[in-house]
């Protein structure tokens, strides 16, 4: 179930901005026998097909000791499946001027795919081979986990701020499975072998969690056998996937500093969970985001960077999927104004929660929200995208096609009860700093009770397990 970020929404349509009629073009929603979803939109403008293939599971299944299983087995799966190894399963879409990407993320793996009409044959091969007959060759493996611990050292050793969300979820989350990082760390990716890929990919892989969906220029019909013949025989996954509890919010403040020895700069993250992707106030919640920080031109950056100069960027970020995720404040700042430019951020919130968004800003946030939305017709690929995110979160197509009508529908007044339910209070915050801890341990220790770690350790989490 794909989580949302609501940090930059876009949904995919047809219709001009501002129109209360913008709707999703029709689609065809096939069960097959073995619980295979198939969506299949036709769109014969441009002689392309977009394809999303999801699988439910992700790194929520990783096993406990073991984050980032989910992810290593995407990476791995597109390098050799079926009869071609994997120079040859790479060249067999670029020599056509294709493109078929593997990964995954919380709570599915999920292959994209955008290939020329006349090759929907090829398509179909690859993304088939891809997801039933991978190769999971041990040299592959073997590199791919090399190179994912190799690009978590070299951000801890230069630029940490991508690591930003493992730690905080971790710290968080706690032992809920959102607190598993999804591209794992250094000590959960050493203790992973191959032998555990192959149970992941049978324990996880079958017909029963497929959704696949399909827009562009096809028959509808042509395709729907071809898909039923490819995938209609998959059999189920052999494990029951896991159950995600909704998670407790935190109550009262804590902090976690990570030390980085001699660091100029301080980077932080702060926040609290938040609302679930069935939140009923989701447009109001959008205009807010994008007022507060979910834009160049918002209340934070004003605040943060314009009027203080205090960093080159700050965003909020509220991140919805299946069960709550956090609502989540960063940005960056020199170490020596690293409390200082927390305090602002904090007070910046508190400014939202007191004063909500009045006539101006809720005109703003509307004309921003749908210049996102694109003028007329968006591409196959991100449209087979929607369908796909709809179907795995168990959302019908109102969830687009309402959606105009509800940001022009959307008062001060309900602006207002959104922020209310889902912006943490400045007393309920987790705090999360990167930086030189000797030189900023003492001041930070007024946001709570501090939990120290180094960033030299190989987990994103206290004590070093996942």
């Amino acid at each position: 179930m794909k989580r949302l970020l609501l940090i930059a929404v876009t949904l995919f349509v047809a219709g001009p901005a501002w129109s209360n009629d913008i709707k999703l073009p029709e689609y065809e929603r096939v069960v097959l026998e073995n619980g295979a979803v198939l969506l299949l939109s036709e769109k014969h403008e441009v002689p392309l097909i977009g394809l999303r293939a999801e699988v439910r599971g992700g790194s929520v299944a990783d096993p406990d000791g073991k984050a980032g299983l989910a992810g290593l087995l995407a990476s791995v799966m597109q390098k050799g499946a079926g009869d071609r190894d994997a120079t040859e399963f790479a060249s067999a879409s670029a020599n056509v001027g294709g493109r078929l990407s593997v990964g995954a993320d919380s709570d599915s793996t999920a292959v994209s795919a955008e290939f020329l009409s006349r090759d929907a044959e090829l398509m179909i091969e690859l993304v088939s081979d891809v997801l039933q007959r991978p190769t999971l060759a041990a040299d592959e493996f073997a590199k791919e986990q090399e190179r994912t611990i190799g690009l978590i050292k070299a951000a801890k050793d230069g630029d940490p701020n991508d690591l930003m969300s493992y730690y905080a979820y971790a710290f968080i989350y706690g032992d809920h499975p959102y607190g598993k990082p999804t591209i794992g760390s250094e000590s959960s990716l050493t203790a992973i072998e191959l032998d555990d890929l192959v149970k992941y990919y049978e324990d996880h892989f079958g017909g029963d969690r497929l959704i696949i969906s399909v827009v562009g220029d096809f028959d509808a019909a042509a395709m729907k056998a071809r898909l039923t013949a490819e995938f209609g025989g998959w059999a189920p996954a052999a494990a029951v996937l896991p159950d995600v509890p909704a998670p407790a919010k935190a109550a009262g403040r804590r902090v976690l500093l990570i030390d980085k020895p001699g660091a100029t700069q301080s980077y932080f993250w702060f926040g609290n969970v938040g609302v679930a992707l069935d939140y009923p106030r989701r447009a109001e919640l959008n205009l807010a985001n994008t007022v507060f920080g979910a834009r160049f031109t918002s209340m934070l950056i004003t605040e943060l960077r314009v009027n203080a100069g205090l960093t080159y960027s700050a965003r909020s970020v509220i991140d919805q999927r299946s069960q709550p995720g956090p609502v989540t404040i960063r940005s960056f700042t020199e170490t020596g104004t690293t409390v200082e430019t927390i305090d602002l951020a904090v007070s910046v919130l508190r400014r939202l929660q007191d004063k909500g968004l009045d006539d101006d800003m809720m005109s703003s946030a509307r004309n921003y929200i749908m210049g996102q939305y694109p003028p007329r017709l968006e591409t196959a690929s991100a449209l087979a995208n929607m369908l796909a995110f709809l179907e795995i979160n168990g959302l019908d197509r109102s969830y687009v096609d309402e959606y105009g009508s509800e940001l022009q529908a959307a008062a001060a007044e309900s602006v207002a009860l959104a922020i209310s339910d889902v912006y943490p209070v400045p007393d309920d915050l987790v705090f999360v700093i990167i930086g030189d801890a000797d030189a900023i341990r003492d001041a930070v220790a007024k946001y709570g009770e501090i939990t120290e770690m180094s960033i030299a350790e190989p987990s994103f989490r206290v004590p070093a397990t996942e």
